[in-house]
């Protein structure tokens, strides 16, 4: 099988194996991509039973270990070293597969990659990276989970990876950047977020200033960076708030024949907004600063949203963003003194 192939986690997600099967065998209809399916053998043959022969692009690959939810992260290195999650890590270490993806327990796919595929060399932490809608586009978040609290520096780096990835992944050309902070004025926020800001300054790449949380959504900004405790709930809001708009013009036109009929002649507009408030669109968030493409989705993910999935993680592989922050980041980051002493 190619390298190009996609190293996904059939046991990942609230409905597996069956729903990552079936977005797997999406993923390959579709956009003819090749995907290493790892779990169970056992089992993934027999949900897999009605299919004789295995569709061209599909391989089985043995993790005899399942990683819950409910695990702690450690549980990769401790008990279930041949977890499905462990196993997707060694075939993008080994070449065998170009990127992998689970809808699994999100702090386990952290510790399997970042232990088995090591960082890129001048990035502390990995950060996780959201793609959320906005008026004129999406506006990509980070960090949103991997890191509760960040230092100045790490910050910095999250910016260089999360403008690399806008530019090579999202096609957004000099992306703007700009800090998480409760007003745009550069004296707005606690002491570490002035000196956040600061230091973005000195990076060269198109730091636009301090940024508020509604600019996610509908301000002049590609980038946002922030801790994750932040960006946790940014993205959490946006997800309930999406949800609850579709849910409401649902409920009106069941309540109302004349509402009803205006959304069947606005059906296409309604389409496009659900479509940009659909998590399953993009599929995943990229695991950024990892050296190895990693893409963690849902644990609600549909077989639509692992389909996406692995198309993203396919462009994220191909895009030549690891190699980019990999070559830039030393270069990039060496500002007066950009990190934390305390």
């Amino acid at each position: 099988m190619a390298t190009r192939a996609i190293a996904l986690d059939a046991m990942g997600g609230d409905g597996a194996p069956q729903v990552p099967i079936q977005g797997a065998l999406d993923a390959i209809a579709d956009f003819g991509l090749d995907v290493c399916l790892v779990g169970p053998i056992r089992r993934l043959r027999r949900e897999l039973g009605r299919l004789r022969p295995l569709p061209s692009g599909l391989e089985l690959v043995d993790a005899p270990d399942v990683v819950g939810m409910q695990d702690p992260p450690v549980t990769v290195l401790r008990g279930k070293r041949n977890s499905s999650l462990s196993v997707c890590a060694e075939l993008v270490r080994d070449d065998r597969a170009s990127a992998m993806v689970t809808a699994g327990n999100t702090g386990a796919a952290w510790v399997a990659a970042k232990t088995t595929l090591g960082m890129i060399g001048g990035v502390d932490r990995p950060a996780l990276a959201a793609i959320l809608p906005k008026v004129d586009g999406h506006t990509l978040v980070l960090d949103v989970g991997a890191n509760v609290e960040a230092k100045p520096h790490q910050l910095v780096q999250f910016a260089v990876m999360g403008s690399y990835y806008a530019s090579a992944v999202l096609g957004v050309a000099n992306p703007r950047v700009g800090l998480m902070s409760v007003g745009e004025e550069e004296t707005k926020g606690g002491p570490r977020v002035r000196r956040h800001y600061q230091v973005l300054k000195s990076t060269g790449i198109n730091f636009v200033g301090n940024v508020e949380g509604r600019d996610v959504f509908t301000g002049d900004v590609d980038v946002v960076v922030c801790d994750g405790f932040t960006g946790n709930v940014v993205l959490k809001v946006a997800e309930g708030l999406g949800e609850m708009v579709v849910g409401m013009l649902k409920e009106e036109a069941r309540q109302s024949p004349l509402y009803g009929a205006g959304l069947v002649l606005a059906k296409g507009a309604f389409r496009n907004l659900k479509r940009k408030v659909d998590y399953s669109e993009h599929g995943g968030a990229p695991l950024l600063g990892i050296n190895g493409a990693c893409l963690i989705g849902h644990g609600r993910s549909t077989a639509k949203a692992i389909r996406n999935a692995i198309r993203f993680a396919e462009s994220y592989a191909s895009s030549g963003v690891i190699e980019s922050i990999r070559d830039k980041i030393l270069e990039v980051l060496a500002v007066p003194d950009g990190r934390d002493h305390d």
